[in-house]
């Protein structure tokens, strides 16, 4: 949607709200919902203010310690929300409503540097300087519950009610007990702008996923974080729930697979060449930066405790750091030919922050095209029981790494590392100091 058509909406009066979105550290929309008039008389042309705490609080909206950017000392002050044009769009399952997003600068016009949208921003300008574009998929999972989210939570989460009872993989039959939900989702994204591809269930009980096609990498960022936040909101609407926590049970996890590919200004791919398995000199490259950073650039993939979760021999998530042609047992899956030539990253849970995941992936790739690292060869068998060095296995893991990152420094800025490490730091210390249902259940009576 224009800004033209916008106002011709809003003088009509069909309408009527404005929202203003930034992403946050966690990957959720942040921000304020704007009188129409309002929007296009003023923030317009003056942009909209916003508690710089916004990316300096964990997950339950806690103010804590160990910013540079925000603190008690500091005052929280506000940093400026500059509406992006570009995303504006309808929001269908909120009437009179149109959405954009927001890029986070200072009162004097400075990129706020620890933004997720930011950090994506300035790799991808890398990409730009040698004439590229990086173009991506993200493939979310969720779980769907017919429990409410206030139900949910009343329950402690314990004896939900998955809207399938068993394993619904590719099962049209399973996928139509709730197409009412999912059609109304994929139906309000093509509202909202998206390309819808498909849908289909997998494997956990009530787990699904809705496909969307490739678009830019900051495009496809902006579309993954609307439709995480929309799925939510619908599934509210109708009385269910919606998790895309990275690993809800003790049964299969949700991923969200990253595929990426680079084309040059023309449009022709870059990775695609005829060397082996169909890569050019360059495809070999990224994909041998994205083997010789992983271990590091994790916590950019895996951002929570229960990320690690996930992490399990033989449930289709990667344990060993590995890549190979069209095998889910790596970290790195080489698919498509020709034009559609892509290396999926299969580490990300659907609890991932696209923005930061894709720019670790671009990051990742530039280290192995500027410094021409040679490509292992494809691993063909079972990765899980490969020699390989292993993805880590806990946050702690992957913050001491992060932290020890030369090319997180020099890819991301040394502010940003530290401002992504204390996010780690403050979520391993919450978990800490909490009593676990398993040392109650443990210990209550047999110790």
């Amino acid at each position: 949607m224009t800004v033209e058509q916008l106002r011709v909406e809003a003088e009509a009066g069909r309408i009527d709200t404005v929202l203003l979105g930034v992403t946050d550290m966690q990957g959720r929309l942040q921000g304020k919902r704007l009188a129409a008039r309002y929007f296009l008389e003023e923030v317009l042309g003056h942009a909209a203010e916003g508690c710089n705490y916004l990316l300096a609080v964990d997950v339950e909206m806690n103010t804590v310690g160990g910013y540079a950017m925000s603190s008690w000392e500091r005052g929280y002050g506000d940093f400026v929300m500059r509406p992006d044009l570009d995303t504006l769009r309808r929001i269908p399952w909120h009437e009179g409503t149109a959405l954009l997003l927001g890029d986070l600068v200072w009162e004097d016009g400075s990129d706020v540097t620890a933004s997720p949208r930011q950090i994506l921003r300035r790799q991808l300008a890398r990409l730009a300087e040698r004439g590229w574009t990086a173009y991506v998929g993200t493939e979310l999972e969720f779980c769907v519950y017919n429990d409410s989210y206030e139900q949910a939570w009343q329950k402690g989460y314990r004896d939900m009610n998955p809207t399938n009872l068993y394993n619904v993989d590719y099962s049209l039959m399973g996928t139509a007990r709730i197409e009412p939900l999912l059609r109304r989702i994929r139906l309000g994204m093509e509202g909202a702008g998206l390309y819808v591809e498909s849908a289909k269930g997998e494997c956990n009980l009530g787990q699904h996923e809705i496909a969307f096609r490739f678009a830019d990498a900051l495009t496809t960022c902006d579309n993954h974080s609307i439709y995480k936040n929309g799925a939510k909101e619908i599934a509210s609407q109708e009385g269910k729930s919606i998790t895309f926590m990275a690993k809800p049970n003790q049964r299969e996890g949700n991923s969200c697979h990253i595929h990426i590919s680079l084309r040059d200004d023309d449009g022709t791919p870059v990775m695609a060449g005829d060397g082996p398995h169909g890569l050019s000199k360059i495809g070999e490259h990224f994909i041998a930066g994205q083997l010789a950073a992983l271990r590091e650039l994790t916590l950019f993939y895996a951002p929570n405790i229960n990320s690690y979760k996930r992490f399990v021999e033989g449930s289709f998530a990667p344990t060993a750091v590995k890549w190979g042609i069209d095998n889910r047992t790596c970290s790195f899956r080489l698919v498509g030919h020709g034009p559609s030539l892509r290396v999926e990253n299969r580490v990300p849970g659907g609890d991932v922050n696209p923005y930061l995941s894709v720019a670790a992936l671009v990051a990742a790739g530039l280290k192995g095209i500027e410094e021409e690292l040679p490509l292992e060869e494809a691993f063909a068998g079972n990765a899980y029981v490969s020699d390989a060095e292993r993805v880590p296995s806990t946050l702690r893991e992957a913050l001491e790494l992060f932290h020890r990152s030369e090319l997180a420094v020099s890819a991301f800025g040394q502010d940003v590392v530290d401002h992504y490490g204390n996010y780690a730091r403050v979520e391993l210390a919450a978990f800490d100091a909490a009593v676990t249902d398993w040392e109650m259940y443990r210990g209550f009576e047999r110790l």
